[in-house]
């Protein structure tokens, strides 16, 4: 099977909730192959400017061509947890815009090596930067199965958690599993049969949640969305691409917690606790692809965005 070319997904949608002023600074966390950003760039002046972070070594050697290309475009090879300090190495300052397109790219997708998908067969790494931590083969000799049936309970929200969690560390014990192709058949069997040949495939839910766990992708969302919203100018817009509920729940409860931050009990005529608002939604029920782009791009199918904008009177 060929890699199919990147689309970004809600690309449009995603510029134009994001881009205030063509004048302005604005930051794509998640560069990727740069899909978005050559967008952004596009409808740009000469005097706006861009600042990309990434965390894959491949992504990185993409920017620094567009780099070259344009120097209204910045790059900087980072987790986007390190936003803040990332903003200031840069130099930025008067944050316009700050964007997430979150979880895998359809490039790391589609190369074997690096171990994302079980529809290649290949060694089961999963990490964004294979330069740091350990892959997922390595990971998962070290988990207890109580821990592993959380992780996959709850960052992948499978049903059969525990199942999953017994086959996949019987299986690591007996022979070790090493590739791609080994997980999902675990998985494929560890399900009962009549749930072996649904709409998803058995083994989706357990890569994405060991995908997420590998990555510290919620650890990363948590820490990197609150230091957006600090980060933005008055009136400045965070615009944040999810691809499953688990990650739209996040997202939208750390935006929430901006816009309605009051902890009073309900029955008080007035807020006494003094937490005021820093945030107000933009677009808080999530925009989702078109008819259109679904027939072009069917990985946008699950793509949800929020958007939400710094509120002037407490912004600093």
């Amino acid at each position: 099977m060929l890699p199919q070319e990147h689309i970004p997904v809600l690309a449009s949608s995603f510029i134009d909730a994001l881009l205030t002023d063509p004048d302005g600074h604005y930051v794509d966390t998640t560069f990727g192959r740069g899909g978005h950003a050559r967008m952004l760039l596009a409808r740009l002046s000469d005097k706006g400017s861009l600042l990309a972070l990434d965390r894959d070594p491949q992504a990185i050697e993409t920017a620094n061509m567009l780099a070259k290309e344009d120097s209204r475009f910045q790059i900087i090879h980072s987790d986007f947890a390190n936003l803040e300090d990332a903003i200031s190495e840069a130099g930025k300052t008067n944050i316009c815009g700050i964007g997430f397109d979150l979880g895998v790219s359809s490039p790391q997708l589609d190369q074997a090596e690096r171990g994302f998908s079980f529809q290649y067969d290949g060694p089961l790494d999963m990490r964004m930067n294979p330069d740091a931590g350990q892959p997922v083969s390595e990971r998962l000799k070290k988990v207890s199965e109580k821990d592993l049936t959380h992780i996959i309970r709850s960052f992948g929200d499978e049903r059969f958690a525990g199942r999953m969690a017994r086959a996949i560390l019987k299986a690591v014990k007996s022979t070790g599993i090493n590739t791609t192709r080994e997980l999902e058949n675990i998985c494929f069997h560890a399900v009962p049969p009549k749930a072996r040949h649904g709409s998803t495939h058995p083994a989706t839910r357990t890569f994405q949640a060991l995908r997420i766990w590998v990555n510290d992708e919620y650890g990363q969302i948590d820490t990197a969305i609150k230091a957006a919203i600090h980060c933005l100018a008055p009136l400045g817009r965070l615009a944040v691409i999810s691809f499953h509920s688990g990650e739209d729940r996040r997202i939208r409860d750390l935006i929430e917690a901006e816009v309605n931050p009051c902890t009073c009990p309900r029955e008080f005529p007035m807020c006494v606790c003094g937490k005021a608002a820093s945030m107000r939604w933009v677009q808080k029920k999530p925009i989702r692809a078109s008819e259109s782009e679904l027939e072009e791009n069917p990985r946008s199918r699950s793509a949800m965005l929020r958007v939400a904008e710094r509120l002037p009177e407490v912004a600093s």
